[in-house]
């Protein structure tokens, strides 16, 4: 049950060592550090986290895990592969951290080390929405804009098949939608438990009452291509540029 004083909330920080799209993306340089310790930095600057793990089949990744001093999990060779799911993941994190540190969590933050670039205060923004409105999990969403499902295609060789025949022309039209953009995911203890007797629905920690807080189209930045690290290296230098001006103002 969780305290109403100071809930134990666990941010697990998953890293695996290989990657479908692109190579050791979490240790990539960005601006002269490793991709990953931007998400270090995220967590520890959180105000509602009192827990943090690193899980990692990743020697490097745990060293610099250790480095910045945050207790590291080994991930075993059957929950770092591609099909591995996120919740088997952190079931698995979760599970040893209690066992071995006696750290019995509230909740559980998901954050994804490939993910340099969060906006200010979503991490703190989606646990207070778990405590407050005491629902199964909360997942920071923004809004799809162009890449709107009425205007997609389907490709038969090169003939085009709209996915919605005769769909909205103007954009101002569309029914707004969302995506999870990956800036985090928070899950109330209870539900993920309750996950573990579905493994094969990857989606079951969600729980039954998902809810959602709005990012704003490219807060968050991603890195599953080189042209992604490129879009953060812009943004992150933007942030320090406009911080400076605002100090000098």
């Amino acid at each position: 049950m969780e305290s109403l004083l100071t809930p134990n909330i666990l941010a697990v920080i998953m890293a695996r060592a290989g990657s479908v799209g692109l190579k050791n993306k979490h240790t990539l340089p960005l601006l002269g550090r490793p991709v990953i310790s931007y998400t270090f930095d995220h967590a520890i600057a959180s105000k509602l986290i009192t827990g943090w793990v690193v899980s990692s089949d990743s020697p490097e990744i745990l060293s610099l895990a250790t480095d910045a001093g945050l207790h590291t999990i080994q991930r075993p060779p059957n929950l770092a592969t591609a099909e591995a799911s996120v919740q088997s993941v952190l079931l698995h994190a979760l599970q040893s951290i209690e066992r071995d540190c006696g750290y019995v969590a509230d909740a559980v933050v998901t954050l994804y080390g490939n993910v340099p670039i969060r906006g200010e205060g979503a991490i703190d923004r989606g646990i207070a929405m778990l405590r407050e409105t005491k629902c199964d999990s909360v997942r920071s969403f923004c809004p799809v804009g162009k890449w709107h499902p009425a205007w997609m295609s389907r490709l038969d060789g090169d003939k085009v098949v709209p996915l919605h025949p005769g769909s909205i022309h103007r954009r101002q039209d569309l029914e707004t939608l969302y995506l999870h953009d990956g800036a985090v995911i928070a899950t109330t203890r209870d539900s993920l438990m309750r996950a573990a007797k579905t493994p094969d629905d990857p989606h079951a920690f969600f729980g039954t009452d998902r809810r959602a807080i709005l990012t704003a189209p490219g807060e968050t930045v991603e890195i599953d291509q080189l042209s992604d690290l490129y879009v953060a290296e812009g943004l992150l230098r933007h942030r320090e540029a406009t911080s400076k001006l605002r100090k000098a103002s």
